[in-house]
């Protein structure tokens, strides 16, 4: 389960949020905000942002080219890797909104990590994953992570991100 220290997305409404709060960010920008390219750009869209925290869908685990599957299956552990692009993409944002691009990360560790399934690719429904900014500044943050499918949650935990040197 999350800890109590999770942070939630903001309720604030969306007509005192930013116009980059309130629109659907879809896979091409996405691409212009992280260094995957490709099939490797795992997430499909950003459905919801604020300073704090992500929220992004994706149906890529039920695809047969994903380049993370092994032998037919995309293990869960893959999910992580979810987590850390949704995490570069909100670091994209952040940095895009205070006029500046983000410097390329990678991910360092990975800590609390829990899977609740095996396999990603024989879930049906499109997985939504959640990350929210614990601490850190540029490159160098710390992200929970949650990735979920419908009711049920898949994968939890938190991705460290450092800058590339």
């Amino acid at each position: 389960m999350m800890k109590s220290r999770s942070r939630s997305m903001s309720t604030r409404s969306s007509s005192t949020q930013p116009d980059d709060y309130r629109h659907t960010i879809n896979k091409a920008e996405i691409r212009t905000l992280i260094p995957h390219s490709g099939s490797m750009c795992l997430l499909d869209e950003v459905t919801q942002w604020d300073d704090r925290s992500i929220v992004c869908a994706t149906n890529t685990h039920r695809d047969p080219a994903n380049p993370l599957r092994r032998n037919g299956h995309l293990s869960a552990v893959h999910a992580f890797e979810y987590g850390a692009q949704a995490a570069a993409v909100h670091g994209g944002l952040r940095a895009r909104a205070a006029g500046a691009t983000a410097p390329p990360g990678c991910l360092a560790a990975l800590r609390d990590a829990r899977l609740h399934v095996a396999h990603l690719d024989d879930i049906a429904a499109p997985l939504v994953i959640c990350a929210n900014h614990l601490f850190g500044d540029g490159a160098n943050t710390v992200y929970e992570c949650r990735v979920s499918a419908g009711d049920r949650l898949i994968a939890e935990g938190r991705v460290t991100i450092v800058e590339r040197g």
